[in-house]
């Protein structure tokens, strides 16, 4: 009985107000008339401006959050694409490098094609170009294969040149490639003569690919440093009156017979891609054919 007691006692949420529900009312009905006033007669502008600037500080503290989270997105999203531009530019620097340098080498490929076409027109004969295959530049065996062989017309002893001069000599002439020996091979000895004297004498290879000695000179020899060494003609062996090598080191010791004399080839043996067969206007003698085999015929028996 006391719990239902205090049950029946105990005060309702909701109570039921006649005055409330009438100044809620009036209060509505007096907004709506500020509202429609001020849309008639607009002389409340100084109110809403006054409200607005009391008011504002609050918008502006509940927007923040909002404005910041904005704010810290963009940047975000801003520095994740500069990453990637830069990413991308980084690849495109380092494709345009890579083709930058295959348009450098094409270049200086063309440049050295340019010159072994003026080589062409200046020698006696006429000249056929041959790529390198393989070079070989061991200490002692200074030899390169070429791409063109017998078929092409290429024959043993063909002299092989570049833009700057005499380069080797084929030793070996197969029917599609072939192996020729450096001028600075340890194996070749090329007759030259001085250009400024006439005086003759032999360059012979060694272990440097850039360096050819002239052994055979004596203490009194006329040489001297600069001077160019072309080919004699002597042995045919090479062409007369082609570039082999400019003189870079003369040393005379009076207990010796010779003279230490050094020279540079002027040939490009270690560069290039491309060298030149050089043709001689007169065609060299062909090797004498293999005298032809006795052929034994069996002797005859005398009759009895």
């Amino acid at each position: 009985m006391l719990r239902l007691h205090r049950l029946q006692r105990a005060p309702r949420l909701f109570t039921p107000n006649p005055a409330g529900a009438l100044r809620m009312l009036l209060l509505i009905a007096t907004c709506i008339l500020l509202m429609f006033y001020d849309h008639q007669r607009g002389h409340l502008t100084r109110v809403h401006a006054a409200l607005s600037t009391v008011v504002y500080p609050i918008q502006a503290a509940v927007n923040a959050p909002y404005a910041l989270a904005d704010w810290a997105g963009e940047k975000l999203a801003t520095h994740r694409t500069l990453v990637r531009a830069n990413a991308a530019m980084r690849q495109q620097l380092l494709a345009d490098s890579a083709q930058l340098q295959q348009f450098q080498a094409l270049e200086q490929e063309n440049a050295q094609l340019r010159d072994l076409l003026q080589a062409g027109k200046r020698v006696d004969g006429h000249v056929m170009a041959a790529s390198l295959l393989a070079v070989d530049m061991d200490p002692f065996r200074h030899m390169m294969t070429i791409n063109k062989g017998t078929r092409a017309g290429v024959y043993d002893g063909q002299t092989l040149l570049d833009a700057h001069g005499i380069v080797g000599q084929i030793i070996r002439a197969d029917p599609w490639s072939s192996e020729a020996a450096l001028i600075t091979d340890p194996n070749q000895a090329t007759p030259v003569q001085i250009n400024r004297t006439g005086l003759r004498t032999l360059a012979v290879g060694g272990v440097d690919v850039n360096a050819l000695s002239l052994p055979y000179l004596a203490n009194n020899a006329d040489v001297q440093v600069g001077d160019l060494l072309v080919t004699s003609g002597l042995g045919g062996r090479y062409p007369a009156g082609y570039p082999v090598a400019v003189v870079t080191r003369v040393q005379r010791n009076p207990a010796e017979p010779f003279a230490s004399v050094s020279a540079r080839p002027v040939a490009e043996l270690n560069g290039g891609h491309t060298v030149l067969l050089f043709f001689p206007a007169v065609a060299p003698p062909s090797p004498p054919p293999p005298p032809a085999r006795k052929l034994k015929t069996p002797a005859r028996k005398k009759p009895r």
